[in-house]
Parts: structure tokens; sequence; C-alpha cells
């Protein structure tokens, strides 16, 4: 006999529109209950995100959080399908709340119009029973594994290159973590930008995602943690590999703090720090464009810097920067290392400021 309480719950439920995967023996009542009763907070409204994020809400998950701090811009609309022409200029996250309230009105949706740093993250992820990184930005990937594990929440992982995608679960139940698979967090990645990518491949890692967070809310099929699936989509081959937990990584909140708040104190913008540095210190190679006219800029290539540090003033200002941000925070150990103090990495490097200004030139636009 079904429990009262419950069947009352279910009449908040509109069970007629969710018919079709109610018939479903892994889901039925019970599994329908579960989604709506789920918070699942969503890191990214790009590529992956618009491809999460529709499929969440049509499910029936009933509180979805999201947060990025970007603007829809002009080339973000092959593949980032929440978004019109018209919502260029505009926060990524408003829009997406906007087109979700939309398909679903039922859905509770938190918008946050900033990015997940160090200070913000353990406060947001802990409302929150699931994480999905929909990021591209490997430095933040490492900040929501680590804050899923001193919250004690399982994260959803994908990653795109160009015609190939990657989906692993972390910290699921107890299971292998994202620095068990990476363990080295100074890689330099290209992000989506730097790389390229096809609209479909993003759309389609993003639905095996969204596909994950399912069934890890209702309990149902085998979850992939402890495996990295990969696909590539122009052989249409897929592999999963298997790995294991590392007993010897330990993530508690004085790794926190080393790893993530005192490197957020390490960092600055590009306006700061020309304004503010002796030295403005350019690691990426001399090939990488845009080349830039800026007042008191060296150029000293991450792979030259550890031999070259002899070159600069251990007393100076140094403000570094690459092109988007990963080199440049490697380049500060190395220089730390030598026993250079006063150091700042330029976050996001090059492609955070020309997209500032880029921003800056639409407003004045609009305006």
């Amino acid at each position: 006999m079904m429990n009262w309480r419950f069947y009352r719950h279910l009449q908040e439920v509109n069970m007629e529109r969710y018919s079709k995967q109610t018939n479903l023996k892994e889901i039925g009542l019970t599994g329908q209950q579960k989604l709506k009763d789920a918070k699942v907070l969503v890191v990214g409204a790009g590529g992956l995100g618009c491809a999460v994020l529709p499929y969440l809400a049509s499910g029936g998950i009933g509180t979805i959080g999201v947060i990025d701090g970007d603007k829809v811009e002009e080339s973000n609309l092959p593949r980032q399908v929440l978004y019109s022409e018209e919502a260029v200029g505009n926060y990524k996250v408003k829009e997406a709340a906007a087109r979700i309230h939309q398909s679903n009105s039922a859905v509770k949706i938190a918008v946050f119009d900033e990015f997940l740093t160090a200070k913000n993250a353990l406060e947001i992820i802990a409302d929150y029973d699931l994480i999905v990184d929909a990021t591209d930005a490997l430095p933040v990937r490492y900040l929501i594994n680590d804050a899923c594990v001193l919250k004690e929440k399982p994260f959803v992982y994908a990653s795109v290159y160009k015609f190939e995608g990657q989906v692993s679960v972390f910290n699921y139940k107890g299971g292998p973590t994202y620095r068990c698979l990476f363990d080295d967090e100074n890689q330099n990645v290209q992000n989506c930008e730097e790389a390229g990518v096809l609209g479909t491949t993003v759309g389609l890692i993003g639905m095996l995602q969204a596909n994950e967070v399912m069934k890890i809310i209702l309990g149902a099929g085998e979850v992939l943690s402890g495996k990295l699936l990969i696909y590539d989509m122009l052989n249409n081959s897929q592999h999963n590999f298997r790995f294991k937990k590392n007993e010897n990584i330990k993530i508690d909140a004085e790794f926190f703090q080393r790893k993530h708040l005192s490197r957020f104190q390490q960092e600055t913008g590009f306006r700061e720090a020309v304004s503010e540095a002796k030295i403005l210190l350019d690691v990426r190679e001399a090939h990488e464009q845009p080349q830039l006219d800026l007042p008191n800029l060296v150029q000293l290539p991450l792979s030259k810097l550890a031999e070259n540090a002899h070159r600069l003033n251990k007393d100076d200002e140094i403000r570094i920067f690459c092109q988007s941000g990963i080199r440049s925070l490697k380049a500060l150990e190395i220089l730390k290392n030598k026993g250079f103090s006063n150091l700042k990495s330029i976050k996001g490097g090059v492609n955070a400021f020309y997209k500032e200004i880029k921003n800056e030139e639409k407003e004045e636009r609009v305006y």
C-alpha cells in the first residue's frame, strides 16, 4: 500500500508530463520524486552547460543552480544553443535561467552571475547534492574537485578537445577524485577558444553528463565512477578506461588553503597589473599572438624561465601573464622557489583581457 504522505507529495509532480520516463521501471513514481527533490549545481553556462541544463530541467530536477560570470558573445552561438542573437552582451546565467523557466516553470533556478572562486566555492557547493563541471578552465576544475571532496559531494566531469570528449564521475560514494586521474595541475591544456571545437561534439558530451546526473540521483545503472569514457566523434569510437583511488592524496582544509586560497591571493586582473607592476612578465612563447606593446614588458617564455630568472630583479613588483592564466601560475611557482616574493599571476591571461575589452566595446555601442 502506498504511504499517504508519499502520495500527497506526488500530487505536486505533474505525472502526465513525466509519464514516458516514469513508465521505465528504473524510474517509476519514486524515481520521479527523487528527481524533484534533487538539487544540482552546474558550474559553467557555456557549451557543456547549454547541453546539460535543458535536459536536467526537462527531466524534472527540482532545483538547479547555475554559476558563470561570462556574458554571451557572438562566437558562442554555434555551440551554446540556449542563447539567441539578441542575448549577446547579456549574462549567460540569466539568459539560461529564462530559457529553462520557459521550458519547465516548476523548476527552481538559482542564478550566480559570478565565477566560482576559492572564496565562494565551499559556501555555494554546500547547498547542492551534486555538482556538474561544465567549465573549460583547468584551475577551476581542480577547485571544484577539492571543494566537492571537502563537502562530500560527487561531481560529474566532462571536457572537450576538438572532436574528442571525456566524461567521468568523481568523489562518488568515496570513490576516486579528479586528482587520482589527473595529478598534474600545471599541465598546459588548451581550452575551446584556443583549440577550436564543433558544437555537436560539445552537445553530445554534455548530454552524457546529464545522463550521469540522472543515474546518480535515481540510483540506476552503472555510474562512471573510477572510469573515464573517451568518445571520438570523427571515428565514432569510444573507450572506457578504469582507474583507482589514490589513497596517498589527502584533501583537507589545509590543502584547500594552500592550493586555492593562497593562489587566489596571488592573482590579479590585467588592468590592475599594468597600473601597479614594475615588471610585466610575458611567459608565452615568442610566436604567440597577440603581441602586446606595454610599458615595462619583459618576455621570458616559461620553457626558459628557470635558467633566465637571474635577469629579473627580486625586489621588483612582477606581474606574470600568459595566454589563459595556466602557465603564469606555473611561472609564479618557479620564481617563488628562486626567492622572488612580490609576485602575482594575471588571472585569465591575455584571453580574459581581450574578452573584457570586447564586452566594453559592445556596451558602448548599445548606449
